[in-house]
């Protein structure tokens, strides 16, 4: 009898770690031994998954004793910390942090595109990327292959829950304040009033209000938001050369990450056989009918898999180019399921 390879869950009680556990219930399951941890706040805390009732461990170097594979979604510096100590410890890291996304003996995983990178892995992690790149690259990567990418110019409309908890709490507090007054957002400042000091993880209101920002600040005015997207998607494609320009934007949705998309491709492209590459693509859902009403949306696309995809369209000015929305769940697809995956294709590799 097969013995499955066992694995543990690093950051298991935060938003993201959540939903990792939620998805361990819901699929097929290809693992042996679960472990749950977290920090020494929440070690104790008991939680179920796939039907068994499991106690949340304290993160130490013990806990990887004896696991196969250790998924990671904790912040940077801790995924940075004790990545390499689960891998000393005989387990294959996959992380969803930043911290080891741009490392050359890292490689950047999203399975619909590039699973075979599972296997190259030097220093025994792989990374996943961030939750904007992965909703807008499983649309683009099966155009990609079909014209011939050059350039990208993205427009991102980013969810709150992309802060976490504290983002979605501070947008859900700012609505509770703004709910009953109808003169609000008619005048310059009355918002700003209306909803206090109390801005959380943002730099402006989010109620009422886009925010044309999102993660930190960076060279010559870009956001760490921005260059992930330029960034991954080179890695991700092998495309180190590929012209990318995008501006992130934070919106007063709760969850859902969007992309508006202007891709520039190598050869002609034609609307109708766009529409056909990505209903046939792995991981995304066609949603263009915009004479019935229906497009991507993110109040649609929550607590589903795919990446939503429509609004397709040839550029009128360029016949090389195209233009589309994509949206999908960030705390899904977008990290957890994502992280998943990886890590499915590396139950398949042990078992």
């Amino acid at each position: 009898m097969t013995t499955l390879p066992s694995l543990a869950v690093v950051g298991a009680t935060g938003a993201v770690g959540t939903v990792l556990c939620e998805l361990l219930s819901s699929r097929r399951n290809v693992w042996g031994e679960l472990r749950l941890v977290a920090s020494r706040r929440s070690a104790g805390r008991r939680c179920v998954v796939r039907g068994e009732e499991l106690t949340v461990q304290e993160l130490s170097p013990g806990v990887f004793d004896g696991v196969d594979v250790a998924m990671f979604d904790v912040p940077d510096e801790v995924a940075a910390d004790w990545a390499p100590i689960a891998v000393k410890h005989g387990a294959v890291a996959v992380d969803n942090s930043t911290a080891f996304r741009l490392d050359r003996d890292v490689p950047l995983v999203v399975p619909e595109i590039n699973p075979e990178q599972v296997r190259n892995r030097p220093r025994g992690i792989i990374a996943s990327a961030n939750c904007t790149t992965v909703a807008m690259i499983v649309a683009i990567a099966p155009l990609h292959y079909e014209y011939g990418l050059r350039e990208l110019v993205l427009a991102s409309y980013q969810s709150v829950s992309g802060t976490g908890k504290a983002g979605v709490d501070t947008l859900l507090d700012q609505l509770d304040r703004v709910g009953g007054d109808r003169e609000l957002g008619s005048r310059s400042g009355n918002v700003r009033r209306a909803v206090g000091d109390d801005l959380g993880p943002f730099p402006a209101p989010m109620a009422l209000n886009v925010v044309p920002w999102a993660g930190g600040l960076r060279d010559a005015g870009w956001s760490s938001e921005e260059l992930k997207l330029r960034n991954e998607t080179r890695k991700i494609l092998g495309l180190p050369d590929l012209k990318v320009s995008a501006t992130c934007v934070r919106v007063p949705v709760v969850t859902g990450h969007s992309v508006a998309v202007h891709a520039v491709f190598g050869t002609e492209v034609d609307a109708e056989r766009a529409r056909e590459v990505m209903r046939n693509a792995p991981g995304v859902i066609l949603v263009d009918d915009p004479a019935a009403g229906e497009f991507p949306m993110p109040i649609d696309a929550v607590g589903t898999d795919p990446s939503w995809v429509g609004r397709i369209r040839r550029s009128l000015d360029d016949p090389r180019a195209l233009d589309f929305f994509v949206t999908g769940d960030n705390l899904r697809k977008g990290a957890a399921l994502n992280t998943a995956q990886i890590a499915e294709l590396l139950a398949e590799e042990l078992t």
